[in-house]
């Protein structure tokens, strides 16, 4: 098992708090083996306690298939005289299974996790339900920290970052590496799987290839505005004509499986989030180069998705800036704590640096400022904006 001490922190932060602990994520990010590895924890710091686990895409669950039922094979197997720790794994499959959820957080005498694949998990009736009484634990595939303690590799920490961006985190994938076809095998079921259970099915989705053409067109676009017209215009160029509520609905499907995230801009100015425009990022390097074919060339898109990956596991807040005219990659933080975030492939070119360090000049707070680039240069410091190397700040 990869060690995943930040998501395990969080597990323990909650742990016996009278609160369900929602553990979400894209399919084969490690979901359930962190709760394995939170179980055997468990296991060491509480000898007495009675575990409940059920995993919903495994045979011995699926006679689990409604509400009544998963709230009764729960029922049934609480200890009155020892504390109770319930693990309901990829639960999206149990019809209303907010409903048992609830009933059982209403005993008291369970501690309650539950994971998922899909950010529906907690939206409309079932966040009515369980709002208040949740706390969410987003799992992303491995970050670099992460996959380099993984692969214990002899190579250097430059040569198992340009493997990481080329395979991606996804946990098993490692298995193979490095053989890029039998990886990329891998990927390809992958993708499958969550395109078809995840998206199509859930979706009711009755066009997969101009599903297909929107992954697509999301995956070459990281890190660009990005509106359903100008997707609509690109599918129409390609001889595929799809209705704008058509092309809405499949993104938020994709978005809801967790294989693109979006980044939406925020007014720096009027201190609000802007209703049009975003930007997308794909869940996982080694899934896009996969879909898209081919050798990264765009090595600064590259770094700035990564880079927005990583901040959203230290931060839940990540929006991109927009200080008119100019615009700032990321902002992070809540408001009293924010900090702000410029990323570039090299700035050794003096206009270059001069323009990625121009949008942080004109903020007027003091705040920190951060540029991020893969230049192998001593941290350098420009008037309060702090230049670091990408692989300093993906490993610390």
């Amino acid at each position: 098992m990869i060690p995943r001490s930040k998501p395990l922190e969080s597990l323990w932060k909650f742990a016996d708090k009278q609160l369900i602990k929602v553990v979400t994520g894209i399919r084969r990010c490690g979901k359930s083996t962190l709760l394995e590895m939170f179980q055997a924890e468990l296991k060491q710091r509480r000898p007495d306690a009675n575990i409940i686990k059920l995993d919903f895409e495994r045979a011995e669950a699926r006679d689990v298939a409604s509400a009544k039922a998963l709230y009764s094979k729960v029922a049934a197997a609480l200890s009155p005289s020892r504390r109770n720790y319930v693990f309901l794994d990829e639960i999206q499959h149990v019809e209303h299974f907010e409903e048992a959820v609830d009933s059982l957080f209403a005993r008291k005498d369970a501690d309650i996790y539950i994971t998922g694949s899909n950010s529906q998990l907690l939206s409309g009736e079932i966040a009515t339900l369980l709002s208040g009484r949740h706390v969410e634990i987003h799992l992303q595939p491995l970050s670099f920290a992460e996959y380099r303690s993984a692969r214990q590799s002899p190579e250097s920490v430059s040569a198992v970052w340009n493997e990481y961006v080329k395979f991606g985190g996804f946990p098993y994938a490692l298995e193979f590496i490095p053989d890029e076809d039998a990886v990329d095998t891998y990927l390809e079921g992958l993708f499958n799987t969550i395109v078809m259970k995840d998206v199509i099915q859930r979706k009711k989705i009755s066009d997969p290839a101009s599903l297909e053409r929107i992954v697509r067109f999301l995956f070459d676009n990281i890190g660009n505005m990005t509106t359903v017209k100008a997707i609509c215009d690109a599918l129409a160029a390609g001889g595929r004509k799809i209705a704008p509520q058509t092309v809405d609905g499949y993104v938020e499907g994709l978005r809801e499986a967790f294989v693109v995230l979006r980044a939406d801009r925020f007014d720096l100015r009027g201190r609000e989030l802007l209703k049009t425009g975003a930007k997308y990022y794909a869940s996982d390097m080694g899934l896009r180069r996969h879909i898209l074919g081919g050798a990264f060339r765009d090595y600064g898109r590259v770094l700035e998705n990564l880079v927005y990956l990583e901040l959203l596991r230290r931060c839940r807040n990540v929006h991109v800036g927009v200080l008119s005219p100019y615009e700032i990659d990321f902002v992070s933080g809540p408001e009293d704590a924010r900090e702000y975030w410029q990323v570039a492939a090299s700035v050794r070119d003096e206009a270059t640096l001069a323009r990625e360090l121009r949008p942080l000049q004109e903020l007027r707070d003091n705040y920190p400022k951060w540029l991020i680039t893969l230049d192998d240069d001593p941290p350098m410091d420009y008037g309060g904006i702090r230049q670091i190397s990408a692989l300093d700040f993906f490993l610390h």
